[in-house]
């Protein structure tokens, strides 16, 4: 009898448990819930431009296809092909992780290595670093006398980098080996900016002459021969004053941050397509920072505004995607993760931010991201983030969070 009677405790204490589980799990979210609905009720300080119909035609037109024949990427050596789906513009960005940087002196140039190692740059400094900030590898005889687009990252992971003698150099992956991949055998073109294309191969580097001040973007093939040089209108009159930054788009045009205050966009024969001077036409840029995405939007930094501009690939300005934000502080540099489709935005001050502003649509979750119950509570806020992030994950974006995102 007395053990029948201690059987029948025991199981009235797990069926206790039990409910007690429940109750905590149904309330939490229910608090988080709260909490978004507490969210919403408060100006966001990350929003889109006031231009929001155009933002919205944009993402009703600008659904596309990945093409694995295009779309491709590596992350240490490892092949990853993204998955034919359609992809669409959130309402909003998110932010995923934020950090300031006290290794380098200024987020000059970021390019995206993995989904949470990154190459910055500061102009004097170019080290790797983790989503924790922590510097993985420095690179001593990068180019000391610029703040451009001085570094890119190649389809095998390969850093391409200015160096101090401006010859561009390749360390490869086990970050010991460094050769000469093109030396620099004109001393009145200077290079100032690189990107390694991940459609063609090819390496694009914007140069700059003094005297006369003229710009130009030579393509080399990946023997490092060059194959094509991209410099004057049909007129024959000079298209680039002083590029900074270079970038490619999915449709092959080059896109270039000429510091003459504009971004130069030329298709993949080298004609002049569109130079796009701010919004409105005219008002003033001073291009910083350049990237594409996967939808063929281009993003660029805006000096003068501190804002970053998202505008299509015919030069069409669709919105101010990031305004007003402390957290970003003053963006600057840009790098556009093909694996995962977050954007990496550096900022003057050394900080470091990853937003999400392009999803699958269907599909609530991608590529490091969590369960489907996590992603339909947590939308754009930081406080469920950072609580789901608590409980199921450890996930090394999410978790810096200040009082003023909650408030």
């Amino acid at each position: 009898i007395l053990r029948e009677i201690r059987d029948m405790c025991l199981k009235s204490i797990v069926n206790l448990v039990k409910s007690l589980c429940v109750s905590i799990v149904l309330g939490t979210i229910k608090m988080l819930q709260f909490l978004l609905s507490i969210k919403a009720a408060r100006p966001p300080k990350i929003h889109l431009h006031n231009n929001q119909p155009a933002m919205i035609e944009s993402r009703n037109k600008k659904k596309v296809k990945e093409s694995p024949s295009i779309i491709q990427h590596k992350e240490r050596g490892n092949r990853c092909i993204a998955n034919d789906t359609v992809l669409e513009l959130m309402s909003s960005p998110d932010l995923l992780y934020y950090r300031k940087l006290t290794t380098v002196d200024g987020c000059y140039h970021i390019s995206c290595l993995t989904s949470n190692q990154v190459w910055v740059s500061d102009g004097h400094n170019l080290i790797l670093t983790n989503t924790k900030g922590f510097p993985l590898h420095y690179v001593k005889n990068l180019c000391s006398d610029l703040s451009n687009g001085l570094h890119t990252v190649n389809n095998e992971g390969e850093l391409i980098y200015i160096d101090k003698d401006k010859n561009i150099n390749k360390l490869s992956t086990d970050m010991k080996t460094i050769t000469k991949f093109i030396k620099r055998t004109n001393s009145r073109w200077k290079p100032q900016c690189v990107y390694l294309s991940p459609f063609t191969g090819d390496l694009l580097v914007g140069m700059y002459r003094e005297k006369p001040r003229t710009g130009k973007v030579t393509r080399y093939n990946q023997s490092g021969q060059e194959t094509q040089t991209i410099q004057h209108y049909n007129t024959g009159r000079g298209l680039y004053s002083d590029p900074i930054y270079i970038t490619e788009n999915k449709n092959l045009d080059v896109v270039v941050s000429d510091n003459n205050r504009a971004v130069v966009v030329t298709e993949r024969g080298g004609r002049h397509r569109f130079s796009y001077t701010g919004h409105p036409s005219g008002s003033g840029l001073w291009p910083c920072g350049i990237c594409t995405d996967t939808l063929s939007h281009i993003l660029v930094c805006d000096g003068y505004s501190n804002t970053l501009q998202m505008i299509d690939k015919d030069g069409q300005f669709l919105s101010n995607l990031l305004i007003n934000s402390k957290k970003m502080g003053e963006p600057f540099s840009l790098s556009y993760d093909v694996n995962t489709h977050r954007l990496w935005v550096g900022s003057w001050d050394s900080k470091l931010c990853v937003f999400k502003y392009i999803t699958r649509q269907g599909d609530l979750t991608d590529e490091n991201t969590q369960p489907p119950l996590r992603d339909a509570l947590s939308s754009s806020t930081q406080a469920s983030e950072f609580a789901w992030d608590f409980m199921l994950t450890d996930e090394p974006f999410h978790y810096t969070l200040d009082r003023e995102d909650i408030l």
